[in-house]
């Protein structure tokens, strides 16, 4: 009697959190899988800082500061990252405990909701991400390519990139067959990394393409990372935050509903 009113009553905002302590429990005894994820950016960062930036000169930002090569693509990285480590977390984890762990058919077994799932799986995605980007931060401080105070939200912002794109992430692992939809994956994220200001800046495309560059979800994320690490922070990095945040809020949202229709039907 007392699981059939607890199932029936409704269960307070935040039972998500069940699911982080239960993904806590398992990468505590699978570390080395959660520490290889430092270094992946890690390493493209050093590659540019030792290798290719001693071949590019400065760069120039819209007010005229001249920053070094390197300085002008470890924020963009950051972005990177985060979207990178958001992406795989909420579309191949959670695609295998969907449809063959069957992790979320025995969750929603249990008093959780699909918005609990949902959530759950998000936030553990969001502090996963914030781990590494915290380490990417000291290593762009100690490597001498953190330009100004506002870098102290530079981890804010990735935490904020990881939402949106862990939040469209498991949004279209609902939607995912096997594991050949995940090759549509790569055909978003690959020309999001390589065109979105990453390495070179948004003003070398011609006007067309700039506006659909500048409209991709990624460009937000650069452009406010770039923004807080060199201290070129304005009105318009309102409205990147924004687009991150609704992006992230709608993902959640159609995911809960989703897992709603595919594990409660």
């Amino acid at each position: 009697m007392a699981t059939l009113t607890a199932r029936v009553l409704p269960l307070p905002l935040g039972n998500g959190r069940h699911l982080v302590e239960r993904n806590f429990l398992v990468y505590r005894h699978a570390w080395v899988v959660f520490v290889s994820g430092f270094f992946e950016p890690v390493f493209y960062l050093l590659s540019i800082g030792v290798g290719v930036a001693q071949l590019v000169g400065d760069f120039h930002l819209a007010d005229g500061t001249a920053i070094g090569y390197a300085a002008f693509v470890a924020p963009a990285m950051l972005a990177s990252s985060a979207m990178n480590g958001a992406v795989f977390d909420s579309t191949y984890n959670i695609f295998f405990r969907m449809k063959y762990a069957k992790l979320y058919d025995s969750m929603l077994a249990t008093p959780l909701r699909p918005w609990d799932v949902a959530t759950g799986e998000v936030t553990w995605a969001l502090l996963r991400g914030a781990c590494y980007s915290a380490v990417f931060l000291v290593v762009m401080l100690v490597m001498g390519l953190v330009e100004s105070w506002w870098a102290l939200l530079a981890l804010p912002a990735s935490v904020l990139i990881g939402f949106a794109f862990a939040g469209a992430g498991m949004a279209m692992t609902t939607f995912m067959r096997s594991w050949q939809d995940f090759e549509f994956v790569q055909l978003a994220t690959m020309p999001m990394f390589l065109f979105s200001a990453t390495f070179y800046p948004i003003e070398t495309y011609p006007g067309a393409i700039r506006w659909l560059v500048e409209i991709t979800p990624l460009y937000q994320g650069v452009a406010l990372e770039r923004a807080l690490t060199t201290g070129t922070v304005g009105w318009t990095l309102v409205i990147n935050a924004l687009y991150l945040v609704a992006m992230g809020t709608a993902g959640m949202y159609v995911a809960s509903r989703r897992l709603g229709k595919l594990l409660l039907k």
